[in-house]
């Protein structure tokens, strides 16, 4: 062998293991799992980092992410329990947990996850009526991701969960529930304009009464006080004539004293009857003029006694 021919012999030697050696060193990304075969069959899942393998032997048969993937389920148009036609959007999250079922479990995992969703919602959504899917988003998307994790176990996938995006009634079902709730709007409205007219009439009603209640107690209380100032005017008065008895009897009871009444009685009998003659235009006589005769009589012996009674003047 001449120099020029082991020269090429030790260039391609050199080359095959540059080339050996550049495929027998794999480098997986953070987040990353491979999956190699060996001779066609399943051999190894390479994690992140450095890893060797066989050149020529062995191959790198599927690439996985291991991250969190979203995942936009096409819209489709289901049927209510109350047969309404909704079209439905969804988004779909799940992860890759074991990269050897997601390569040999399926063919293609991705597009099963998205049928099996589809057919899961329609499922769901068939149960209930137009105006529950509205309501119960949370439990439509709980038995999304419940139905579809249970399947996915074989796929080497775990789906984390499932989120409606949009639901969309036909046109005619949209100007329906417009009416709906404009009507209910309009209804609460009314009902809120009653409840304030009665609250008014209840406010008016209630202040009324407090206030005949107030101007009763006020009434009460003047007739009370009232009637307390004529008791306590009458109770005066009573003890002012009472007082005024004792006294007129106290002096009945002293020298003279009987003869002084005598003539006070007297001449408020001379006075009553000139006052009543005065009255009027007819003459009145008295039916015993004897009496005011001997009444006068009387009352000149009085003052006589009186006068007789009297020290002589110096």
């Amino acid at each position: 062998m001449n120099v020029s021919g082991f020269l090429i012999f030790t260039l391609v030697l050199v080359v095959v293991a540059v080339l050996f050696a550049f495929q027998s060193v794999k480098v997986v990304p953070q987040q990353t799992a491979w999956v190699v075969e060996r001779l066609g069959k399943f051999h190894a899942v390479l994690t992140p980092g450095l890893n060797f393998i066989i050149p020529f032997i062995d191959r790198v048969a599927y690439r996985h992410s291991l991250k969190e993937i979203p995942l936009d389920t096409p819209s489709q148009v289901c049927i209510t329990r109350d047969n309404t036609q909704l079209t439905v959007d969804g988004v779909l999250f799940f992860q890759v947990t074991d990269p050897q079922r997601a390569s040999y479990g399926t063919s293609n995992y991705v597009v099963a996850i998205t049928q099996l969703a589809q057919t899961t919602l329609r499922s769901v959504v068939g149960r209930m009526e137009l105006d529950k899917t509205f309501e119960e988003r949370d439990l439509i998307n709980k038995s999304v991701v419940s139905a579809i994790d249970e399947a996915a176990l074989n796929w080497g996938v775990k789906v984390l969960r499932y989120e409606i995006k949009d639901l969309t009634p036909p046109a005619v079902i949209l100007q329906a529930m417009q009416q709906q709730i404009t009507a209910e709007r309009e209804k609460r409205a009314v009902v809120a304009a009653s409840e304030g007219r009665k609250l008014e009439q209840i406010n008016l009603a209630t202040g009324a009464r407090e206030a005949a209640i107030a101007q009763s107690e006020g009434e009460k209380q003047a007739e009370i006080n009232k009637a307390e100032g004529q008791a306590a005017a009458t109770l005066a008065l009573a003890t002012a004539t009472a007082e005024a008895l004792r006294r007129v009897a106290a002096a009945t009871q002293a020298e003279g004293g009987m003869n002084a009444v005598n003539l006070q009685v007297a001449e408020k009998y001379v006075e009553a009857f000139s006052q009543l003659a005065k009255t009027n235009n007819t003459l009145i006589v008295p039916g015993n003029l004897g009496d005011i005769s001997g009444m006068i009589a009387s009352a000149m012996k009085i003052v006589d006694g009186a006068k007789a009674q009297l020290p002589p003047k110096a």
